[in-house]
């Protein structure tokens, strides 16, 4: 087997796995209600990589009868809005797009993220500018507009509105 090294071997019988990355603003968050979604590797692999704020304002709600975070998909208007980036595997992908109702609830979009923090030796400085996917809606009642906006979700903060999990709902 002379010219074969181990590198070249591996790569034939070891399948890279496609990673992506996400940007999640609200329940899917570290300390929030459906963070353990992210979690659970029965939904896939996720791993956090850090904090960032988006490059563009986007107006971020809370909104409906059980008071779910909703990133307006209308740029230029709100605030930069902060949140954790993730980076998730297909399998993973492939749940948020059904638990976030992908496409008819919100779409799945690329933006533009500021980096704040980045957790791990490798990966972009704080400050620079990196593209991940995001959830936003189009689809949203005309009056949301005139909601108070949010540069940062938090399902126990002081707005009041305190979040209905899905498991609670009727």
């Amino acid at each position: 087997m002379r010219g074969i090294n181990i590198v070249t071997l591996l790569s034939v019988f070891v399948p890279t796995v496609s990673m992506t990355h996400i940007f999640v603003y609200g329940t899917l968050k570290r300390g929030q209600p459906n963070y353990f979604r992210m979690m659970d590797a029965g939904n896939g692999k996720a791993e956090y990589c850090g904090s960032a704020r988006t490059v563009e304002r986007f107006p971020l709600v809370i909104a409906g009868k059980y008071n779910i975070p909703f990133l307006l998909n209308v740029p230029g208007s709100g605030d930069r809005v902060k949140g954790e980036v993730y980076s998730v595997d297909a399998q993973m992908l492939a749940f948020l797009d059904k638990f976030e109702g992908c496409p008819d609830m919100y779409q799945r979009n690329a933006v533009k993220l500021e980096v704040e923090d980045w957790a791990g030796e490798s990966g972009p400085a704080a400050g620079s500018i990196m593209e991940a996917f995001i959830y936003s809606t189009t689809t949203y009642k005309p009056e949301w507009l005139k909601l108070p906006t949010f540069d940062s979700f938090d399902a126990y903060g002081s707005h009041g509105l305190a979040y209905i999990a899905r498991e609670s709902r009727n």
